[in-house]
């Protein structure tokens, strides 16, 4: 296009400039951020640190966008190119600005959350929810400095509003139902939780559409944000980490219940360091739960770290206990049954 203009040397110079500025800016901006990381790492804050990794990727565009401008201004161009040439130059700058607000944001947002006393990490809905804001307000600001009034945009969003929520009912449903999630929090990344349904696991990531669960056994459950709102859920991990553990052992009705009681305790004290998981506090207690058919129902109950340690825990207290009950010559009964065969011959 530059060709009309009758000067194509012009554009040769505008290039040679361009690619000077380029490469001297380049160089700057990488002596720069050094010099930025050094500083940041001596300080004792990390908001240093996330805006000078925010800005690591948007400053690219403000080196172009510089550079663009110099070989603009330096240029032999027609005005009217020019003029194309600044409004391609003010979308890149308001857009890399953007990126970087959004960067810093969601990277503020998530530092800030995670130093609180539940140590909630940011979701990938919340980051989402955050970035998308940002990005809309910069988007508008480009209409308007363009030249676009944003009104009749903004009038035929709230009339087409109404038809994309019907369209998309459950989509919206699953994201205000993640929303929901969020503020309320029911359950938090990281969380082990159960569902009524019997799917439970690791609370990996909370989105717009979709909950993660992280089984043990390493496999993901995803399950739809507005299920998920609606289920039953125990949460393992409220109110706090701690859980209590509970083994049934069953012995002889003619076995000694005192001394069976203390068999108990003392294995469930032993467990306490032994055994990972097990906690010295509130210490373990042995109780005669019941009279079953064949057995005196023993429960001991001991305090663990976390939910997920009570299956190596439950493994290594069993194997405890049974050895101990088998050396003290206390029996564990089982159910048996006599049958009797009639001969009608002797009728």
């Amino acid at each position: 296009m530059f060709s009309e203009a009758g000067n194509p040397r012009a554009l040769l110079i505008a290039s040679l400039v361009f690619a000077l500025c380029l490469a001297a800016f380049f160089v700057i901006r990488r002596l720069a951020f050094g010099s930025f990381s050094k500083w940041a790492g001596k300080t004792g804050t990390k908001a240093d640190d996330i805006a000078i990794e925010a800005v690591r990727h948007p400053s690219v565009y403000w080196v172009i966008a510089l550079s663009l401008y110099i070989a603009l201004d330096t240029s032999a161009f027609p005005a009217k190119y020019v003029g194309y040439g600044l409004s391609v130059l003010y979308i890149l700058i308001v857009l890399s600005i953007t990126l970087a607000i959004a960067n810093i944001s969601s990277a503020l947002v998530q530092n800030a959350m995670q130093k609180t006393a539940a140590n909630v990490p940011v979701t990938g809905l919340s980051r989402a929810v955050i970035r998308a804001v940002i990005f809309v307000l910069g988007f508008l600001v480009i209409l308007n400095n363009l030249g676009i009034s944003i009104t009749p945009i903004l009038t035929a969003l709230g009339v087409g509003g109404l038809a994309v929520a019907l369209a998309l009912q459950d989509t919206l449903s699953n994201l205000f139902a993640g929303m929901h999630i969020l503020v309320e929090q029911p359950v938090r990344v990281g969380d082990f939780i159960r569902l009524h349904t019997g799917e439970e696991g690791f609370v990996s990531d909370i989105g717009w559409r979709t909950t993660r669960l992280r089984q043990l056994t390493n496999n993901i459950v995803i399950i739809p944000n507005n299920k998920l709102s609606q289920s039953t859920i125990t949460n393992f991990h409220l109110p706090e980490l701690k859980t209590a553990l509970a083994i049934k052992v069953g012995v002889e009705y003619s076995s000694d219940a005192d001394r069976v009681e203390q068999i108990l305790l003392d294995e469930a004290k032993k467990a306490v360091g032994a055994v990972k998981g097990v906690l010295p506090e509130p210490p373990p207690v042995v109780r005669l739960t019941g009279f079953a058919e064949s057995a005196l129902e023993f429960t001991v109950v001991c305090q663990l770290a976390e939910y997920v340690d009570q299956f190596e825990a439950q493994h290594e207290l069993r194997k405890m206990i049974l050895k101990r009950l088998k050396s003290e010559h206390i029996n564990i009964p089982f159910p048996t049954r006599t049958v009797e065969l009639k001969d009608k011959r002797q009728d």
